[in-house]
């Protein structure tokens, strides 16, 4: 139990650590081969994008996660601390709504790429590899959503205000 807390904790900390190293590097060797050597690959511009798509929705977990996404809180901050947590809820499961519509809808561009073998220009790879990201970064939205909303529940349960989360700017 201690390795899937440990893994719960820090998996997603862990694969956007390592794809922003490898966007990172990808495009400091691409700036360098084009402007001092005069030469660019056709994979590395590639690469960096579609890495940068596999950030982006590990993220979108993150930030569900860490109550860190876009909400209006103007409403749950006048409402006392139970119908707060049952407003949270109600957002929380309105995001898994969208996002296994989202998950649904993402699956036919994957089975088109596989039945008809479409490849990405410069890697040369499958385009189903790249496309999978998406549903891959909804399904992982889903379960930080319903982790929350256990929480949300919890708090209601309990006569809890929701947990705030970060916020960016008041």
């Amino acid at each position: 139990m201690r390795i899937l807390a440990r893994l719960n904790d820090s998996a997603e900390r862990w694969a956007m650590l390592w794809l922003y190293a490898f966007i990172t590097l990808v495009i400091v060797i691409e700036v360098l081969r084009r402007f001092v050597f005069d030469y660019s690959s056709l994979w590395g511009e590639e690469a960096a994008r579609f890495a940068f798509i596999y950030l982006v929705w590990i993220s979108a977990a993150v930030g569900i996660r860490n109550r860190a996404h876009i909400r209006f809180d103007i409403l749950a901050n006048l409402l006392p601390p139970r119908p707060a947590a049952l407003l949270s809820a109600f957002g929380n499961v309105a995001v898994i709504v969208f996002a296994v519509f989202a998950v649904y809808w993402s699956l036919d561009p994957i089975m088109t790429s596989l039945r008809f073998g479409s490849v990405t220009e410069g890697l040369r790879l499958s385009r189903a590899w790249f496309l999978v990201a998406v549903p891959l970064g909804f399904t992982l939205v889903v379960i930080r959503a319903l982790m929350v909303l256990w929480d949300d529940l919890g708090n209601f349960r309990h006569g809890r205000r929701p947990e705030e989360g970060e916020k960016l700017f008041d």
